[in-house]
């Protein structure tokens, strides 16, 4: 048997987060999926919380959590989206962060509510053109780099 140190575990652990997040975050761009990729979808999500919960920053977790979130909410399962955007919410909406957060947070809770047939509360509909008009608000793509630097 190898002997590895715990360094080196945690640095492959990293590397399956960040790849899991990424994948995750592909398949859900695509404009159509087949059942098979939804599932796959999912999984690559919950990998990727798994593996952040283990080596990753409170940031790690909350973008995990929104990403599941997203997942969820794409899936029209609005339960496992609530559940997951309300882990990740405090930290996007309730503190200061980067605006393309702040504004992909926004986007996903748009999309749980939507997921729950429910509208967006008049505070949330005034914040959506002021987010999206800010650098890096019209997509939540940044997210990717930043979850895959993390695993370096």
């Amino acid at each position: 048997m190898v002997d590895t140190t715990p360094e080196e575990v945690a640095r492959w652990q990293r590397k399956f987060a960040a790849q899991a997040n990424n994948r995750a975050w592909r398949l859900s761009e695509s404009a159509t999926r087949s059942p098979e990729e939804d599932e796959e979808m999912l999984q690559a999500a919950h990998t990727s919380m798994y593996f952040w919960k283990i080596v990753g920053s409170a940031g790690n977790r909350a973008h995990a959590a929104q990403l599941l979130a997203h997942v969820y909410a794409l899936l029209k399962l609005p339960n496992p989206a609530l559940h997951y955007f309300a882990q990740a919410e405090p930290f996007f909406l309730d503190r200061d962060c980067e605006p393309w957060e702040k504004a992909c947070a926004y986007a996903v809770k748009a999309s749980v509510a939507a997921a729950r047939n429910k509208p967006l509360s008049a505070k949330n509909r005034a914040n959506a053109p002021r987010m999206a008009s800010m650098p890096g608000g019209s997509a939540c793509r940044s997210r990717r780099q930043v979850c895959a630097t993390s695993a370096t």
